[in-house]
């Protein structure tokens, strides 16, 4: 297993293209559960290439989007440099960079599982203001809600190199517990979906880290095999990944 800073390096021009954004009902719950508004400065911990960071800087707020992996946090810097809010941080969720109290909440989307919870809890109530907020999302693919997502499903544990050890599904409440404070977090759902061609498909297959690299000949079986799946299952030249866009959030005092 490669480092967690390091293992996206090669496929960054798929997470950029292929990987889902958020549905804008994300922020209509977080305005609704905690208060969210366009004044919040946000630290984005994890950030990626920045499909989060857009998400809070097209409703108005300061992003600092904390990225370690160059290759990723460059192409977040391209995607965003219109954003006047956007601003790009080299560190990582342990030791972020960022002034002391210097934001409204933290953000950490598809990213958490790679975390150090007790370090990354340490450094928010840091960096945060008192009493402010810690938000978690996840697009959470689904697994069994019709048969193309299925059998997508026994591809990946067929093909995948360390599928079942990085699975963001293994962030348990002890985890939460430990980041944001025991029975101090709630959660909730909306639903998210992505229409993808066969080309869309291979590459949100490509995408992910678990998935066996270019030049590897188990790619190319894994490839074939998909593109089975595409033909049986597909409709007007789409299928349908769905996913529930999960958000976790809680004070750290």
């Amino acid at each position: 297993m490669s480092s967690p800073t390091e293992r996206f390096s090669s496929r960054v021009e798929n997470y950029v293209r292929y990987r889902p954004t958020y549905p804008a009902a994300v922020l209509d719950i977080l305005h609704s559960e905690i208060g969210l508004t366009s004044d919040w400065s946000i630290a984005d911990i994890g950030s990626g290439t920045g499909i989060s960071a857009e998400l809070f800087l097209k409703h108005g707020n300061e992003v600092f989007a904390v990225e370690p992996n160059g290759p990723m946090r460059a192409a977040a810097e391209r995607l965003l440099a219109s954003y006047r809010k956007f601003h790009s941080v080299d560190g990582t969720a342990e030791a972020t960079t960022l002034r002391d109290r210097s934001v409204d909440a933290v953000v950490a989307a598809q990213a958490f599982h790679w975390f150090d919870p007790v370090k990354t809890s340490v450094e928010c109530r840091r960096i945060l203001k008192a009493d402010c907020w810690a938000l978690l999302l996840w697009n959470t693919r689904r697994l069994d809600s019709t048969p193309f997502l299925r059998d997508y499903e026994t591809l990946l544990k067929k093909y995948g190199t360390d599928y079942a050890q990085v699975r963001h599904e293994n962030v348990d409440e002890s985890r939460l517990d430990r980041f944001i404070g025991p029975g101090q977090w709630r959660k909730r759902s909306v639903e998210n979906f992505q229409r993808l061609t066969l080309d869309g498909i291979r590459g949100r297959l490509k995408s992910s880290s678990y998935v066996p690299a270019d030049g590897d000949p188990a790619q190319a079986a894994m490839l074939s095999e998909l593109d089975d799946l595409f033909a049986r299952a597909q409709t007007e030249g789409h299928v349908v990944i769905e996913y529930d866009a999960e958000i976790y959030f809680g004070q750290i005092k």
